[in-house]
């Protein structure tokens, strides 16, 4: 019987434990053994493993975060890292890895694949930058809970005449900011992919005013040029000159939790399942993600050195639609 280890590594997103239930009930209908192991890269390098089966993953396809637990592990970069790991491997008597993660845990899993270890990857990541993927396992739940953020504000910003600065997570793509701040209605959006200065984000708040609007909000990814704290200090400093205040809230890891949404459940179980599918085919070496509107394989090489950048166009959409 073959053995498939199971980790989930990095930021937790909602939608890994429909990811890990899949892949265990998948896996045991091939007639193979499963075994999870704790807390990523770390917990393998540790020889933290369990068997699974299917009534051990059973009621947590709604669950947030990750049952096996997760972690990131800076030495996998290195080779005595990746020795160690591989090591636990040949112990535990695993024949393939199957890794639900973001750019760095598929990084990882670039790593040990290049050594000859089978390993697929699956896209999960609230940044949802990973090339191969449309849209990541937890990316849609996240712009979810920001937009309830961002509604609720609203409501406050428009009875007080005020305008408010959102930041959202993301690292250094765009995403989440700008699918929040469109579904949002926000009035503008900063995103790292377009650089726009704080002298210009006033113009357009006042803009706001000028065209009678009660309220701003200004959606911005905490990897922009200027972030939150950059563009609060830019407003205080000069906020005699410019006539009106920016009120933050920053969402931070709240966007990571909550139960996740149908379709984050949906291609979950779809990628967790193609991960055995694939192994059983004698593929490996590939990140699995949810693109064209099915689930398809993208090289782990390409998948980690290409760069996913949000489409452009949107951010057009929305200026055109804060008028």
């Amino acid at each position: 019987m073959k053995r498939v280890a199971v980790l989930t590594s990095g930021g937790d997103a909602a939608g890994m434990n429909a990811a890990i239930r899949a892949v265990v009930r998948a896996g045991v209908a091939h007639g193979w053994a499963v075994v999870g192991i704790r807390d990523g890269y770390a917990g393998l390098c540790r020889g933290e493993a369990l068997h699974l089966g299917p009534r051990d993953v059973g009621g947590i396809i709604d669950r947030g975060g990750t049952i096996l637990g997760t972690s990131r592990y800076e030495e996998l970069k290195t080779h005595l890292g990746q020795e160690e790991a591989i090591r636990s491997l040949r112990a535990l008597e695993i024949d393939a890895l199957v890794v639900i993660g973001g750019n760095g845990s598929q990084r990882g899993a670039h790593s040990l694949s290049k050594r000859g270890v089978h390993v697929i990857g699956i896209a999960s990541t609230i940044d949802n930058d990973l090339p191969g993927a449309d849209v990541s396992i937890g990316a849609t739940t996240a712009v979810g809970i920001a937009l309830e953020s961002i509604d609720r504000l609203r409501v406050t910003a428009s009875s007080h005449n005020r305008a408010f600065l959102i930041e959202v997570m993301g690292r250094d793509c765009g995403y989440l900011a700008l699918m929040a701040g469109i579904a949002g209605g926000a009035e503008a959006i900063l995103i790292p992919e377009v650089e726009l200065k704080p002298e210009e984000l006033a113009g357009e708040i006042r803009r706001c005013y000028d065209r009678n609007k009660r309220h701003a909000i200004v959606v911005v990814a905490e990897g922009a040029a200027y972030n939150a704290d950059a563009v609060s200090r830019y407003f205080h400093e000069h906020h005699e000159r410019l006539g009106f205040e920016l009120r933050v809230t920053k969402l931070g890891h709240v966007q990571r939790g909550g139960t996740p949404c149908a379709f984050d459940r949906i291609i979950a179980s779809q990628l967790g399942a193609a991960a055995i599918d694939q192994l059983q085919a004698g593929v490996h070496g590939v990140l699995l993600g949810f693109r064209n509107g099915g689930i398809l394989p993208l090289a782990l090489e390409a998948a980690v050195e290409q760069v996913k950048t949000p489409d452009l166009r949107l951010l057009r959409l929305a200026a055109t639609l804060a008028q």
